[in-house]
């Protein structure tokens, strides 16, 4: 019990409590904020893996079209649906897609 007192009664070790107690709870980069900027940078990084898979496959897709004709063709009939002059397009759509455009 003398030792506790002791110890208790070194004004280094009062210190160093009290550093490790301000640093822990009470500073800027506390551990709740660090843990905070952690998850962030985990968010981020989740993130940057998706918006680069993203890019990687536009820039395919891109190199694709410039590189054939066809696909080119394709892809302006699907997505812009765009016809030739002697062809009539006729987009089907379903029920299910149809009653969820009118609810909003």
């Amino acid at each position: 019990m003398k030792r506790l007192i002791d110890l208790f009664r070194n004004k280094f070790f009062l210190v160093t409590v009290a550093f490790v107690v301000w640093m822990t709870f009470f500073d800027k980069n506390d551990l709740l904020s660090q843990y905070q900027y952690h998850e962030q940078v985990s968010k981020l990084e989740q993130e940057r893996d998706f918006y680069k898979t993203e890019t990687d496959k536009v820039s395919k897709d891109l190199e694709e079209l410039t590189s054939n004709p066809q696909q080119l063709e394709k892809f302006a009939r699907e997505k812009y649906l765009m016809r030739k002059d002697n062809e009539d397009v006729y987009v089907v759509v379903k029920e299910k897609e149809k009653e969820e455009e009118s609810e909003p």
